[in-house]
């Protein structure tokens, strides 16, 4: 916090330049860690420099505010913002890295010190990116790495006194958890937790190019993403086109090692998650669901299970209402615009949702009708650090990137003086 802000923002620059750097050795890391594929694993980082970037342009831009008290001249009022002080940052398993720099990036640049909890599946690229922290010039003692289990490490993290803040992406379970242990000491908690995010396909979108976008929204990282659009919602007219060109590119999807540059669906993380998602496959046949393609663990060594498709699902069923986090997507039909409320807006999460059409009237209509932190049109999953990220009720507290994602890590301390 000592550290004049010019020199945090060239601190972080070079963090930047190093991760870029060594961009092709971190994502070998993530991949041997994950099993996610390595071009993703490459794009991710290039997120994580333009993130590191836009957060060293803003230590320069911590500024505060006058306040004019009208009493002739009498007093001088003023507002600063400071760091918050000891901030955990709790980082899942599903996107480690890219995850940590969106919080370890503003952190810095608010000036605060921090200790990282990685997820206990995938600790290797977050200690490699310690080193290359210091090797960039932190001082020592400012990042610090705390490796072990949730209920362990993670919890010890939570529960210290000496911890300020926590920021945790995660499960919606394990948030609630974390807001009733921070209650200690009144900690600042930042949350971004679950979704089971709604696309809606439009009778007039262009379903050649709408397919391959919504098929990535949902089998991206084997579907372990916490807004991956997992409840597709055409109207009747397209939907049977719809279903058939998503099966056609489910079934072209080269599954495999995430070394092997040419795969495009890696494993699941471990083999608890894929007996998750086979027991969520069960449950969709058990309750009148029809797989149209996929439902089964790929052959061969690795917790693989085909990207998968259902059909004749219903908003009661489980497959429907709960983040199963992994690649299985239902398709629906829906009728019209007046349907998205209740459609798009049941269950307790509020992350994400996608829409497709060409009108775009309909699009800003729609828009305004659903309850999600992030909204894309004609596209899925495209961020920029320069806009908020988190999601609506269940989905989190408080926001990533943007102006939002700074305050997230400083408070604000008004002044007055007797003149």
């Amino acid at each position: 916090r000592g550290t004049p802000a010019k020199r945090r923002g060239e601190i972080l620059w070079a963090i930047s330049d190093l991760v870029l750097a060594h961009a092709d050795e971190l994502a070998r890391i993530e991949v041997l860690d994950n099993g996610m594929p390595i071009a993703m694993a490459r794009g991710l980082l290039d997120g994580v420099v333009e993130g590191f970037r836009y957060f060293a342009g803003a230590c320069t831009r911590l500024h505060g505010r006058t306040a004019d008290m009208g009493e002739d001249l009498e007093y001088h009022a003023f507002a600063v913002s400071e760091p918050v002080g000891v901030a955990g940052l709790v980082v899942p398993w599903n996107g480690p890295l890219a995850s940590l720099g969106n919080k370890l990036a503003p952190a810095l640049a608010a000036g605060c010190s921090v200790v990282v909890k990685p997820a206990e599946q995938t600790s290797l690229s977050t200690l490699r990116l310690a080193e290359l922290v210091l090797e960039a010039g932190v001082p020592p003692g400012v990042v610090n790495v705390v490796t072990g289990t949730g209920p362990a490490a993670g919890a010890a993290l939570v529960h210290h006194d000496d911890v300020d803040k926590i920021s945790f992406t995660g499960s919606l379970e394990v948030g609630r958890g974390i807001v009733a242990a921070s209650a200690g000491n009144l900690k600042r908690v930042t949350l971004e937790l679950g979704g089971k995010s709604p696309v809606f396909v439009f009778d007039d979108a262009d379903l050649d190019a709408a397919v391959p976008v919504v098929g990535a929204g949902i089998f991206a990282n084997s579907g372990q993403v916490c807004f991956a659009g997992s409840r597709v919602y055409a109207q009747p007219g397209i939907v049977d086109d719809l279903v058939a060109g998503l099966v056609e590119h489910a079934k072209g999807l080269r599954v495999g090692n995430g070394l092997d540059a040419g795969t495009q669906i890696g494993p699941l993380i471990s083999e608890r998650q894929r007996a998750r998602v086979l027991d969520y496959v069960a449950s969709g046949l058990a309750e009148g669901g029809e797989v149209v393609t996929g439902g089964v663990a790929s052959g061969g060594v690795g917790y693989f299970v085909e990207p998968t498709i259902f059909t004749g699902t219903r908003a009661d069923m489980r497959i429907v209402r709960e983040e199963i986090f992994g690649p299985v997507l239902t398709v629906m039909p829906f009728g019209g615009l007046d349907e998205l409320p209740g459609i798009g807006n049941a269950g307790p999460y509020g992350l994400g949702a996608g829409l497709f059409t060409r009108d775009l009237g309909v699009a800003h209509r729609a828009v305004r009708l659903l309850d999600a932190g992030n909204v894309w049109v004609n596209c899925y999953g495209r961020r920029d650090r320069s806009l908020p990220f988190g999601g609506f009720k269940q989905s989190g507290w408080g926001r990533e990137n943007g102006p939002e994602g700074l305050d997230a890590y400083l408070e604000k301390k008004s002044v007055y003086l007797h003149l």
